[in-house]
């Protein structure tokens, strides 16, 4: 892979990795956040936005809510599927109930709903809970 462009989910900077440089642990040139991270990582809308539009890397994303059931016993599937995908693709979640804008913008109308992006657009969707291989199954990377 040549250059990578990786929004940093910390201050949205974009940045350029190398390919061969995503498992060494590339940081943001501005902030110096850590931009490929096996963890899932809480966004805002705006950050959202522009990683959705900018990242190379697919963006999966976590549309939950606090008060919901089936998000609170997905959310640590979520982040064991994020370790697993580390460097092949990177995994965020946004609180629905803290940026109410999200859900309009994107239609989501259940949660927890996971959307992938890639090349700048919306590719899957589904609805539901899920355990980590069945996230990482749907991911597909």
């Amino acid at each position: 892979m040549a250059g990578l462009k990786l929004t940093c989910l910390d201050c949205g900077q974009v940045n350029r990795v190398p390919g061969e440089k995503l498992s060494s642990g590339p940081k943001c040139a501005v902030c110096g956040a850590k931009l490929v991270t096996d963890k899932a990582v809480e966004v805002d809308l705006s950050t959202l936005e522009k990683a959705a539009r900018n990242d190379d890397l697919p963006l999966v994303v976590d549309f939950w809510a606090p008060w919901c059931g089936p998000c609170r016993m997905m959310a640590p599937e979520f982040a064991k599927a994020a370790g697993t995908l580390a460097g092949k693709a990177r995994l965020v979640k946004l609180n629905t109930e803290a940026d109410q804008g999200a859900g309009m913008k994107y239609n989501i109308r259940a949660i927890p709903t996971m959307v992938k992006f890639q090349g700048g657009r919306e590719v899957k969707r589904q609805s539901g809970a899920g355990n980590a291989a069945q996230i990482a199954g749907w991911v597909g990377v």
